[in-house]
C-alpha cells in the first residue's frame, strides 16, 4: 500500500517579500483598461513568499474617482430609479434631495490631481520544490536593455534562483541556480538552531547569503562592460551569464577573529564597493549570566573587495546590548545604522559614535552602555522590541512596528551632522502582526513626498500603508513636542477581515488647529508631519492551531464544516472550510421548470406618454433588473418553452407557453426586445413577449440541421448547427430587426466549426498591430468596433470579437463587425486522437473582480477543462507566409485543468437515447453576481452532472469550486427579485432561486468564512449532541511568585517595569452557527489547557448507558523553582431556559476536577473510559456517578506524551522522545498490553491510523521538522521481532509541522465495502492543509510512482529545484531513503498543467496513456 500526498490549502501569510520591476507593465505602467476607461497607473511588482508557496502582485495606483463611481452604482440598487440622468444633476450628498432640472451635469476641473489609492492585483503563483528564506531584486546587464529586474531566492537547503520574467510564457523562467549545500559548512547543519538570511547590495553589485559557522555565501553581479572585463579578463563568459563565480567567505578566518556567532548584517549603501555591516555576538551569554558577561554584542563594517578579495574592516562598535537582534541600514546622507534591541534602540554613526534611546525600564539594568536623557513623559514609556520589525520613511524618520501591531515613529534628530538624539513617538495606529516591514518608492517624479510601507504577515492580513509628508503649521511653544506623524482614518476604503487595523488602540493626534487658533500667526512655524493612512490588505488567516469538523446548515440543508483555529494574538479566531461553495435555497419555482435551459433577462418596458410609446433613458447594466423569465424543456416531444414574469405579489406567472425547445435567448436592441433561438428558427420579441420578427433557419427552401448551440451578443447571433454548420446573423436597431450576415471570408458553406462564442472586451486589452510587411492603410490601423447605431446609442459598449474552433482544435478569433482572421493557435498539438481531443466546449468571457480580465475556457470531449487567461502580447513574431494585414497581440497562458467524466458519443441502445434527454447538458454560462453592495464578481458556472464555478478575485488566482448539486441542468443569474446576488438554477432537486451564503472568501482552494475574535484558541471540540463547539482560548496575563506564606518575591519598582507575562486559558462554548458564546469557563490564573475532547464515557444517567462530555486536561505554572502541575475536567453540556434574545440555550455544567501530579498533556476515550496522561504515565480512568474519576489501569510510557489516539481498544501513544508506542487495551482484568514499538528516538507530534478499504492499515507519524513516516505493525517480517518493533517503511519530508489531524471515511459513489476509504487531513503551523489518502490499488500505485519519476527527470522545476531531493529524509540506520513509500501530490499535479503533446510524450514510456493518468489522480485528489 502506497499513500497519496496532496496539498488542498496552501501556506497562509507572508513571511518574505520584495517589491520590484519584474514585469514589462512596470516598465510602461499600464495595466488593462479600468471600468471608467482609463489605465490605472502600476507603481511596481511584489513578490511574496511563504513556505514553498511563491506569489507575484501588482501594485497598481487607481483613482479614488474609480471607487466613487462604484458606490455611487451601488447605491442605486439600494434605490431604484434614483439616479441622475441627462438633463439632471445628481442629488447633493447631504440628503436633501433638491433636483435642478436646468442644470447639466458636469465634472468640475477644478482638481487637476484627482485623489488616488494603491491595490493589489494578482498575477501568478507557484508551488516551489524548496523552502523559501529569501527574496530578493537584483539588477543585471539584462537591466540596461528592458528596465527590468530580476528576482532572487533563496532556498532552506543553501541554494540560490536567480529568476526572470518570461515575456512569451506569461512566467517566471531561471537563469541560474547556484548550490552550496554541500559545502564543509553544512554538513553538520541543524535546521532547529539555524535559519539563512539573504541580503543584496543596495547597487545589486553582488549578494550574500548566510551559511552556518559564520559564513557567507557571496554571488557577484556584472553592472556594467567593465565590470565583465575586469572581473573575467579571459572573456570565457558572456553577456548571457550576469554573474561571475560565486564563493564563500569563512568570516572568521578571512575578516576578523572576533567575529563569531553571527546575529544579523547588512549592506550599507552609498559605498563605491560592498559595504557589509555585521551585527555579532563574540561571547554567548543570557539574563542568567549577566554578571559575568554583559554588553557582548559588536557592530563591524567592512568592505567586500569582489577582485582581489581583500576585506578590511573599516569600523568597529563594541559594548552593544546581548539582546541586539536586528541591523537597519540608514540613508547615504545620513549615514551608519540603527541596531534594534529588545530594549533600546541604538544608532551607530561612521565614527563609532552611539546614541541609544531606552524604550523601558530594562535597559539600564542589562547594560552598562550610555544611554540618552529622558523626559518625564519618556520615563514611563514601557515598549517591548522583541519580534519587531522597522523600516525607514523618510531619511531620518523610521517606523517600529512591534509585536502587537502598534505603529511608532522614530526621528533622529540632528545638531549639525551629528546625532544628538532619536526620539520616539506615541503609537500611531494599531496593525497586523508583522512579520516583515518594506519601504516602497513609488516612483514619483513630481514632489517626492509619498511612500508606500508594506507589513506581511504570518499569522494575519497583510496590510498596505501609505506614507504622506505633508507641511502644516504648528505654534512654537509646541514644536517640539507636535507628532513627527499621524495616522489618518480610512475613510473610503474597504478592506476585508481589517475592521480593527486601526482599532481602539489608535492614539489620539495631538490637537494642534486648537492651539492655532488662539496664537498669533507670527508664532506659527511650518512643520512637516508624515501622514500614514491605509491602503489595501491582503488576506490570511494564519497557522491552523487546531481542525475538527462540525455540523452546520446553509440554509435549511445540513453540510460538514471543518472548522480550524487560526491566526494568533489579536488576529485569532476561527475559520471554516467547506467542501462545496455554500448556497442556500430562497424559494422553491416549479411553475417555471427549465430542465433544458433557463434565463433571466432584463427588459425596457416603453413608457406610455401622451398616448405614445417613448423609451426610457438610457441606463447601465447595474441600473437594470430582470423583468423577464424564459425557461424551456426537452420532455414532451418537441419541447415546451415558457415566458415568464413577477407579479405584484412576489410570485411567477407564466404569461406564454410555446411548445418548441429553447436554443438561447438574451435581451437585444439595447434591451428593448428579446432574441429568441429555438432549434429551427430566430425570432425577435417584444416586450410583452408577442412576436415582432421570425427567421426560418432554411437553406432556400431545404430545412437545415437543427441549431444546437446559439452564441448572442447584441447585435450579433451565432448559430452552430448539429452538422457543424455556421450561421451568423446581425440587428439593425434602426429598423428593430435581424437579417443574415454574409460569412464569405470565413467559408459560409465549407467551413465547419465545433464550438463559437462572442466576446466584449472591456479591458482594452485586445489590440491590432498592423503586418509590417504589408503597406499600412487606414483600415489596417484602425481599431475594429461595432460601427453602426448600437455605438452611439450605448456609449459603454466594448469591441466585440467572435472565437471560433474548428474541429481540428484551431481557435480562431475574427474581428466585427467586418469579419477579418486577426488571430488563430492550435491549442491540441500533433497527432490527435479523433473525438477523444475534439473540442466540445469552448468560452472567451470576462473572470474577475474590479478589473476582470479574459479567460478562454475549452472543454475536450474526453472531459478535461482548460482555462487559459489572455495575456498582452507586444512581441508579435510575423510568419513570412502570412497575408494578414493585422494581428491580435495577445496570447493565451494556461493557468488550470481539471478532468470531468467522458461522456458517451454514441449511444449504442435505443433506451440511452432516453437517458441522453434526461442527461443534464455541459454548458459554459458566464454570469455576473453582487454578493455585497461592495464587490461586484464576473465568472463562468459549467452545467452538467459535475457543476461547478470558475471564479476569480483581484488578490487571488483562478479557482474552481464544485456546486454541491449532483447534477445542474440549467444556470443563470437572476435579479428579478431585486437582489444581484440571486440565481436560478434547474437541480436534481429542481428549480429553485438560490443565493451564496454571506461573508463567503472564495479566494482559497475551499471556500471558507473567517470568524475573527482577537485571540488565539488552541484547541476544540465538537460535541455531535448539541452540536456545539467547544474551544480553549490562550491568554496572556501578568504573573508573579509567592512565598510560603503568601507574600510576593518580587514587584516592579518602576513604572516602566512590568510582571512577566503567563499563560491562561478560558473555556468557551460556541453557538453553531459562531454568533455568540453561550457560556465559559476561566481556569487559574497560571493555568492553561493542554487537551480537550468530547467523549463518550459511561454513565447511569441515560439509558443507553453512555453519554458525551467535555473533557479538558490543563497544565499549572507555578514559575521555574517548583514543579508543573495538571488537572482533569469533566464538563456536561445542560439545555437550559433561553434567555430574552433566545440565543442561550445551553450552558457548561462542571461534573469534577481531578487534580494531577503533572500535567494533563493528551486525552481519548476507550470504550466508555478515559484514557489520560499524566506526566510519565497513562491513565484509564471510569466516570464514577458523574462526580469523580476512578483509575482502572495505567502504563508507564515515554517523557512527554504529546497524542493518544484510538481504534476499537487499540491506542497509539506519541512521546516527545520515545516516537511511538502501539499499546492494546483489555477489560477483564483491566490491563494496558505493550503490543509493539518504534525504537528509534523521535519527537512524534501527531499519529494516528490510515487504513484502506482492503484492510490495510499504516500509523501516520509526523514529527517537529515536518517528516511524515509511516509505521507497520507487521509480525510475520523478521525485523520487527516477532511484532516489538514497528517497522519504518517510508519516511517523507514535508518541510513543515503538524499539530492537529481529522481522519474522515469516505466511500466512492456505488462502493458497499464493509470498510471505507480512509483520509487523513492534517493542518499545518504555516496555515497550509494536505490530505493523507492510502492507494490500495497496485496498478494504480505503480502507475503514479512511475509519473512521479519520469515528472522529476524530464520537467522544467521553478527555479531548477530537485522535487526528489526535497522531499528525501536522512536516514543514517538505513542504506537508502525511504522514499517510495508516499506520492508527492505537488508533483504530481503538475501533469494536469502540461501541454497535451507533452503528456502524451511522459506516458508513452510508462506504457499508459494519459487519459488514465489524470482519471487516477483526480479520483484520489479532493478536499473530503
Amino acid at each position: 500500500m502506497q499513500v497519496l500526498r496532496c496539498e488542498t490549502l496552501p501556506p497562509s501569510g507572508i513571511e518574505h517579500a520584495v517589491t520590484l520591476r519584474l514585469l514589462p507593465s512596470t516598465v510602461n505602467r499600464k495595466r488593462t483598461q479600468d471600468v471608467d476607461g482609463t489605465y490605472p497607473k502600476v507603481v511596481c511588482n511584489m513578490v511574496a513568499a511563504r513556505s514553498n508557496f511563491l506569489r507575484i502582485y501588482e501594485i497598481v495606483e487607481e483613482n479614488v474617482s474609480i471607487q466613487a463611481q462604484g458606490r455611487s452604482k451601488q447605491w442605486s440598487r439600494f434605490r431604484k430609479d434614483t439616479e441622475a440622468v441627462e438633463g439632471e444633476v445628481e442629488m447633493d450628498t447631504q440628503g436633501e434631495g433638491f433636483v435642478n432640472m436646468g442644470a447639466v451635469k458636469s465634472v468640475s476641473s477644478t482638481n487637476a490631481t484627482p485623489a488616488t489609492v494603491f491595490r493589489f492585483y494578482f498575477v501568478r503563483e507557484y508551488r516551489l520544490h524548496g523552502i523559501v528564506t529569501g527574496v530578493e531584486a537584483v539588477k543585471t546587464l539584462s537591466t540596461l536593455e528592458d528596465t527590468l529586474d530580476r528576482l532572487l531566492v533563496s532556498f532552506k537547503d543553501a541554494k540560490l534562483a536567480l529568476l526572470e520574467w518570461s515575456v512569451a510564457n506569461h512566467e517566471l523562467q531561471t537563469v541560474s541556480i547556484h548550490t552550496y549545500e554541500r559545502a564543509p559548512q553544512l554538513v553538520s547543519l541543524d535546521p532547529k538552531t539555524f535559519a539563512a538570511m539573504l541580503r543584496v547590495d543596495p547597487q545589486s553589485r553582488c549578494a550574500a547569503l548566510s551559511l552556518p559557522c559564520d559564513s557567507l555565501a557571496i554571488l557577484p553581479f556584472y553592472q556594467s562592460q567593465v565590470d565583465l572585463e575586469l572581473m573575467d579578463a579571459d572573456n570565457t563568459l558572456g553577456r548571457d551569464v550576469p554573474y561571475s563565480p560565486s564563493f564563500i567567505l569563512d568570516i572568521k578566518t578571512e575578516v576578523d577573529y572576533r567575529i563569531q556567532h553571527v546575529v544579523d548584517f547588512a549592506f550599507l549603501p552609498g559605498y563605491t564597493s560592498p559595504t557589509v555591516a555585521i551585527l555579532f555576538q563574540n561571547q554567548q551569554t543570557w539574563t542568567g549570566r549577566l554578571k559575568e558577561f554583559k554588553d557582548t554584542c559588536c557592530l563591524f563594517i567592512f568592505t567586500l573587495d569582489l577582485v582581489t578579495r581583500k576585506y578590511p574592516i573599516i569600523t568597529t562598535v563594541e559594548g552593544l546590548p546581548h539582546d541586539c537582534f536586528s541591523v537597519l541600514p540608514c540613508d547615504s546622507s545620513l549615514g551608519g545604522a540603527v541596531i534594534i534591541s529588545a530594549n533600546a534602540l541604538i544608532y551607530v554613526d561612521q565614527a563609532s559614535r552611539k546614541t541609544a534611546l531606552p524604550v523601558n525600564g530594562w535597559a539600564s539594568r542589562i547594560t552598562d552602555m550610555p544611554l540618552q536623557v529622558l523626559g518625564p513623559e519618556e520615563q514611563e514609556c514601557d515598549m517591548h522590541l522583541e519580534g519587531c520589525h522597522a523600516a525607514f520613511v523618510d531619511v531620518r524618520t523610521f517606523f517600529v512596528i512591534t509585536q502587537d501591531g502598534f505603529v511608532h515613529p522614530v526621528e533622529i534628530i540632528m545638531d549639525g551632522k551629528t546625532v544628538t538624539r532619536l526620539a520616539l513617538g506615541t503609537a500611531m495606529a494599531q496593525t497586523t502582526i508583522p512579520s516583515l516591514v518594506r519601504f516602497i518608492d513609488t516612483g514619483r517624479e513630481e514632489g517626492g513626498k509619498d511612500s508606500l510601507l508594506f507589513a506581511g504577515s504570518t499569522v494575519g492580513p497583510s496590510i498596505l500603508l501609505r506614507t504622506t509628508r505633508v507641511d502644516e503649521e504648528a505654534p512654537k511653544e509646541v514644536l517640539n513636542e507636535a507628532p513627527v506623524a499621524v495616522a489618518d482614518h480610512p475613510n473610503t476604503m474597504e478592506i476585508d477581515d481589517e475592521d480593527d487595523i486601526y482599532g481602539d488602540a489608535l492614539a489620539d493626534k495631538k490637537s494642534i488647529s486648537g492651539a492655532l487658533s488662539s496664537v498669533h500667526k507670527d508664532s506659527v512655524e511650518m512643520r512637516s508631519v508624515i501622514h500614514l493612512s491605509l491602503c489595501d490588505s491582503l488576506h490570511a488567516y494564519g497557522p491552523i492551531g487546531d481542525m475538527s469538523f462540525s455540523l452546520t446548515r446553509n440554509g435549511d440543508r445540513p453540510v460538514a464544516e471543518l472548522v480550524a483555529s487560526t491566526g494568533w494574538d489579536k488576529t485569532g479566531g476561527f475559520t471554516l472550510f467547506q467542501k462545496d461553495l455554500p448556497i442556500r435555497h430562497k424559494r422553491k419555482v416549479h411553475a417555471i421548470g427549465g430542465a433544458r435551459g433557463v434565463w433571466s433577462i432584463p427588459v425596457r418596458q416603453p413608457l406610455r406618454v401622451s398616448g405614445g410609446s417613448v423609451e426610457r433613458p438610457n441606463q447601465t447594466a447595474l441600473d437594470v433588473y430582470d423583468s423577464i423569465i424564459i425557461s424551456t424543456d426537452a420532455n414532451p416531444s418537441p419541447g415546451l418553452t415558457r415566458f415568464a414574469s413577477k407579479t405584484s405579489r412576489n410570485d411567477i406567472t407564466i404569461n406564454t407557453r410555446r411548445t418548441e425547445t429553447t436554443i438561447g435567448a438574451a435581451p437585444f436592441f439595447q434591451r428593448t426586445a428579446i432574441l429568441h433561438v429555438t432549434t429551427d428558427l430566430i425570432r425577435v420579441l417584444e416586450p410583452d413577449c408577442t412576436e415582432r420578427q421570425c427567421i426560418k433557419d432554411m437553406d432556400g427552401s431545404i430545412k437545415r440541421p437543427k441549431i444546437r448551440f446559439c452564441s448572442i451578443s447584441d447585435p450579433f447571433i451565432l448559430v452552430i448547427r448539429e452538422d457543424d454548420s455556421l450561421g451568423l446573423f446581425v440587428g439593425d436597431a434602426e429598423r428593430g430587426r435581424i437579417r443574415r450576415k454574409d460569412m464569405t471570408p470565413m467559408g459560409e458553406k465549407i467551413s465547419r466549426y465545433s464550438a463559437g462564442c462572442f466576446y466584449s472586451d472591456q479591458s482594452g486589452m485586445f489590440n491590432l498591430c498592423s503586418n509590417p510587411s504589408l503597406s499600412s492603410s487606414p483600415e489596417t490601423r484602425q481599431k475594429p468596433a461595432t460601427a453602426s447605431l448600437e455605438s452611439a446609442v450605448d456609449a459603454q459598449r466594448s469591441s466585440q470579437w467572435l472565437i471560433l474552433c474548428r474541429p481540428q482544435g484551431v481557435i480562431e478569433i475574427w474581428t466585427l463587425p467586418k469579419l477579418s482572421l486577426v488571430f488563430s493557435t492550435s491549442l491540441i498539438g500533433s497527432p490527435r486522437k479523433p473525438q477523444a481531443l475534439d473540442v466540445e466546449l469552448l468560452q472567451l468571457a470576462s473572470i474577475g473582480e474590479s478589473c476582470p480580465q479574459p479567460y478562454l475556457i475549452v472543454m475536450l470531449r474526453c472531459g478535461q477543462l482548460a482555462m487559459y487567461q489572455a495575456v498582452p502580447n507586444e512581441r508579435l513574431d510575423w510568419p513570412e507566409s502570412t497575408s494578414r494585414p493585422n494581428s491580435l497581440q495577445i496570447s493565451f497562458a494556461k493557468m488550470r485543468t481539471e478532468l470531468f467524466e467522458a461522456r458517451q458519443t454514441n449511444p449504442t441502445e435505443k433506451s440511452s437515447i432516453l437517458a441522453e434527454q434526461r442527461r443534464a447538458l455541459r454548458t459554459f454560462i458566464p454570469f455576473s453576481t453582487s454578493p455585497s453592495p461592495e464587490s461586484t464578481l464576473h465568472g463562468v458556472f459549467v452545467t452538467g452532472d459535475q457543476p461547478c464555478w470558475i471564479l476569480a478575485t483581484d488578490k487571488d488566482g483562478l479557482r474552481v469550486h464544485s456546486c454541491g448539486f449532483q447534477a445542474v441542468n440549467s444556470f443563470t443569474s437572476c435579479s428579478i427579485w431585486n437582489s444581484r446576488g440571486d440565481f436560478l438554477m434547474h437541480t436534481d432537486e429542481g428549480p429553485c432561486l438560490l443565493e451564496w451564503m454571506p461573508n463567503i472568501n472564495i479566494g482559497s482552494n475551499l471556500p471558507s468564512r473567517t470568524i475573527p475574535l482577537n485571540r488565539h484558541y488552541t484547541k476544540l471540540a465538537f460535541n455531535s449532541v448539541t452540536g456545539l463547539m467547544v474551544a480553549a482560548s490562550l491568554l496572556t496575563n501578568p504573573f508573579t511568585l509567592f512565598d510560603e506564606e503568601g507574600n510576593q518575591l518580587w514587584e516592579p519598582d518602576a513604572p516602566n517595569v512590568n510582571y512577566p507575562q503567563s499563560e491562561v486559558s478560558t473555556l468557551e462554548l460556541f453557538s453553531s452557527d459562531f454568533s455568540c458564546i453561550l457560556d465559559g469557563y476561566e481556569f487559574q490564573p497560571n493555568e492553561f489547557v493542554n487537551a480537550l475532547d468530547s467523549i463518550q464515557l459511561e454513565t447511569q444517567s441515560t439509558e443507553s448507558g453512555m453519554k458525551e462530555f467535555i473533557v479538558v486536561g490543563t497544565a499549572i505554572n507555578r514559575g521555574e523553582d517548583l514543579a508543573v502541575k495538571g488537572a482533569t475536567y469533566v464538563f456536561d453540556i445542560v439545555e437550559i431556559v433561553p434567555d430574552a434574545d433566545k440565543t442561550r440555550s445551553f450552558k457548561l455544567r462542571l461534573l469534577c476536577r481531578d487534580e494531577a501530579k503533572g500535567p494533563v498533556t493528551a486525552l481519548c476515550g476507550l470504550n466508555g473510559y478515559l484514557v489520560s496522561s499524566m506526566g510519565q504515565k497513562i491513565f484509564v480512568r471510569a466516570l464514577d456517578l458523574d462526580e469523580r474519576l476512578v483509575g482502572i489501569a495505567f502504563l508507564d510510557v515515554g517523557v512527554y506524551v504529546t497524542t493518544l489516539c484510538v481504534l476499537k481498544n487499540l491506542l497509539l501513544i506519541g512521546d516527545a522522545v520515545k516516537s511511538v508506542w502501539f499499546v492494546a487495551f483489555q477489560e477483564d482484568p483491566f490491563k494496558l498490553v505493550i503490543v509493539a514499538k518504534d525504537v528509534e528516538p523521535l519527537s512524534v507530534t501527531f499519529a494516528d491510523f490510515l487504513f484502506s478499504p482492503s484492510g490495510q492499515f499504516y500509523i501516520a507519524v509526523g514529527d517537529e521538522e515536518g517528516v511524515l513516516r509511516l509505521l507497520e505493525f507487521d509480525p510475520s517480517d523478521p525485523e520487527s521481532r516477532s511484532g516489538q518493533y514497528l517497522l519504518r517503511r517510508a519516511e517523507f519530508h514535508g518541510q513543515v509541522e503538524s499539530r492537529s489531524t481529522a481522519l474522515i471515511a469516505q466511500r466512492q459513489p456505488g462502493e458497499d465495502g464493509l470498510i471505507p476509504q480512509a483520509k487523513l487531513i492534517c493542518g499545518a503551523a504555516d496555515g497550509s492543509m494536505y490530505a493523507l489518502v492510502p492507494i490500495d490499488i497496485e496498478e494504480t500505485a505503480k502507475r503514479l510512482q512511475l509519473l512521479q519519476g519520469q515528472l522529476t527527470r524530464n520537467m522544467q522545476h521553478v527555479a531548477g529545484l530537485n522535487p526528489r531531493a526535497f522531499r528525501i529524509v536522512r536516514n543514517d540506520t538505513v542504506a537508502r531513503p525511504l522514499s517510495k513509500g508516499v506520492l508527492d501530490g505537488n508533483l504530481l499535479s503538475a501533469f494536469g498543467e502540461l501541454p497535451i503533446s507533452r503528456q502524451i510524450e511522459i506516458t508513452r514510456p510508462l506504457g499508459t496513456d494519459r487519459l488514465t493518468m489524470l482519471k487516477d489522480w483526480s479520483t484520489l485528489n479532493g478536499s473530503w
